[in-house]
């Protein structure tokens, strides 16, 4: 990689983990607006800068920064829509000379081709992109703890200067989140399986619900709220992102189209259909638990809770009696009746313990 010795505020000689001050946010959306809090929250002031007048005052009416310009700049923050996103990241390296430069849109590889197109100083730009995020927009829905916890991908290329990215993942720290180095191309893979082609399989299901009859709505569950929850995300965005990433989702589009004609052949009940359904066991045992290790064997217990002020918050305290720690938590309503039924996902090893404690406070629980 080539090495980059330009000044960039706090980054200092010998200090290569320092976060470059003062940073600027360009776009306060949802994102760009949960950095400034982040940031804030950290006791770094961010500065902040949007074609939308409404959004960037947006958001520093909610305290994610300062709408004055800074003298000199050590870091930018790229937060645009993806069709926005190469040609900001080269203003901001043109603009700002001495700063380092990093995004935190979807895709990888477009802003590094469009740096690459413009000449800029690539050495300077290192993409990111925090694992997070939420179905509504804007400033007004941003969160200073957003990231808290959350992977945050930070993808060098071959000319990123050791400094810039040290001062990338000093961002993503600062703002709470665990960093994940890639290369570009890998990145855009892994958020093409993960992130996008999910979204896509949720917007079919939720779609095909365009026309249901009201009683089979009434019937609806928590497993049909959880698998459609990321369809309600904006799609003039998503568009954008799907857009950007087209050539790595379309072999994974390819291969779910040649599933679902298996599936189609097999819905009579032989092994195909069987095999089809093990695999989707065997991919949800991959995904990685609390902190990113592997999810221990999980049980769910169910608890009917009246619908009355105080009653979940007791529930909340009841199990917090117990000793148990609590993995997941999910509220199902029931539409026809005034009660909620709550979903505790605790381990296996542990449902026995909690069940019996919940049970000897009067609450009514079955597995």
């Amino acid at each position: 990689m080539t090495a980059w010795t330009g000044s960039a505020g706090a980054m200092r000689p010998g200090d290569p983990g320092a976060l470059p001050t003062p940073v600027l946010v360009v776009g306060t959306g949802l994102m760009g607006a949960s950095v400034g809090l982040a940031l804030g929250r950290a006791g770094v002031v961010a500065h902040l800068r949007d074609h939308d007048a409404r959004h960037v005052e947006g958001a520093r009416s909610v305290g994610a920064g300062t709408v004055r310009p800074p003298g000199d700049v050590g870091l930018v923050v790229v937060a645009v829509p993806p069709d926005a996103l190469g040609t900001a990241v080269v203003e901001a390296l043109r603009e700002w000379p001495q700063a380092v430069v990093t995004d935190i849109g979807s895709v990888k590889a477009a802003p590094l081709s469009a740096v690459a197109a413009a000449g800029e100083d690539s050495a300077r730009y290192v993409g990111s992109h925090p694992m997070a995020g939420s179905e509504r927009s804007g400033p007004w829905a941003a969160s200073a703890d957003l990231f808290d916890g959350r992977a945050w991908a930070v993808t060098p290329h071959q000319r990123s200067a050791p400094t810039a990215a040290a001062a990338v993942r000093a961002l993503a720290t600062t703002c709470g989140a665990t960093v994940v180095e890639l290369s570009p191309a890998d990145h855009d893979a892994a958020v093409a399986r993960i992130s996008h082609l999910p979204h896509l399989m949720a917007a079919l299901v939720a779609g095909s619900l365009l026309g249901c009859p009201p009683e089979h709505l009434a019937l609806a569950g928590q497993g049909l709220r959880d698998i459609t929850r990321v369809a309600a995300g904006d799609p003039a965005l998503w568009r954008q992102i799907v857009a950007a990433n087209a050539g790595q989702l379309r072999g994974l589009l390819e291969s779910v189209r040649a599933q679902l004609d298996a599936l189609l052949t097999g819905l009579a009940g032989d092994s195909v259909l069987e095999t089809l359904l093990q695999r989707g066991v065997d991919g949800t045992r991959l995904i990685p638990g609390k902190h990113g290790a592997r999810d221990p064997l999980q049980s769910v217990l169910y608890v009917a809770v009246p619908d009355a002020p105080g009653r979940l918050a007791q529930l909340f305290a009841d199990a917090g009696q117990s000793g148990v720690n609590v993995e997941d938590l999910r509220i199902d309503h029931d539409p026809t009746r005034p009660v909620g039924l709550v979903e505790i996902v605790v381990t296996a090893t542990s449902a026995p313990t909690l069940a019996r404690s919940l049970a000897e406070r009067g609450w009514s629980v079955h597995s």
